[in-house]
């Protein structure tokens, strides 16, 4: 199954970062939150990845054409014809597709334009700015029992994002409202498993597709809520930036789960 990730917004509310690279760039301990996303798919054997770049998404580009070299140790010979030796090689087993969704393009155009690279199978969506200890495998099992066209996580943060009305017996969404001011509700964490008839439901390039798309599923009954009560976190603001750098030096990251 792939995962597509979007990772083409501006990033307005950490500008004093994303001014200079795309928020999915933004690193803690040293690799991008990108790389910490991907990392939590690959842990649970999931290592095809069509990301969706727009804002300065070339730099997302040079670092995936330069990943091998980060990624290993290597020795420069300028006295023997400019020679590159590679003495360990210990990147991922990944396949990435970096596709260009376009600068402006919303959320719902970007997964619309990427419908030629999924075809006709489920696959897994979510966001370039949030990390989560949820078990992967466990959220595909819930979704394919659920006879759903989209499963998302759904987390409970706080007060300051939208809110999900989740019937208690089934978990289906009865409602999607995003941005709303209520507190404590459950909320879109992303690692969403998608199937394709949801392409159906996106318009055009300017489809968000947090409002109509979603909102349409949830009237229809096929939109389902994995409840998440372990960690999650978005890289929304620098405040939030500093809390994940934080865990991770202190080595308390929930999300690494891998060795």
């Amino acid at each position: 199954m792939k995962v597509v990730i979007l990772a083409g917004g501006f990033g307005t509310r950490i500008s004093e970062e994303s001014h200079l690279k795309p928020k999915p760039m933004i690193e803690i301990g040293g690799q991008p939150i990108l790389w910490h996303i991907m990392k939590i798919y690959g842990y649970y054997g999931y290592n095809e990845f069509i990301i969706c770049l727009g804002y300065k998404g070339y730099m997302i580009k040079e670092y995936f054409a330069d990943y091998y070299l980060h990624t290993s140790d290597v020795t420069f010979d300028f006295t023997n014809g400019n020679g590159m030796i590679i003495h360990n090689n210990v990147s991922e087993p990944w396949k990435v597709t970096l596709i260009d969704t376009g600068l402006h393009t919303m959320t719902g155009g970007r997964i619309k334009r990427i419908r030629k690279y999924i075809g006709n199978e489920r696959f897994m969506l979510t966001y370039g700015d949030g990390v989560s200890d949820v078990n992967i495998n466990d959220l595909v099992k819930y979704h394919i029992e659920s006879d759903v066209y989209i499963t998302m996580t759904a987390v409970q943060p706080g007060g300051r994002f939208g809110v999900l009305d989740i019937d208690d017996k089934t978990n289906r969404i009865k409602q999607f409202v995003e941005k709303s001011k209520e507190d404590g509700g459950w909320i879109n964490g992303g690692f969403m498993v998608v199937e394709p008839q949801v392409f159906g439901y996106i318009e055009n390039d300017y489809t968000v597709f947090e409002k109509e798309p979603l909102e349409k599923l949830s009237k229809e009954g096929k939109l389902s809520a994995y409840k998440h009560n372990g960690f999650w976190q978005c890289m929304d603001t620098q405040r939030d930036k500093v809390l994940l750098e934080k865990l991770w030096e202190e080595n308390r990251a929930p999300w690494k789960l891998w060795e």
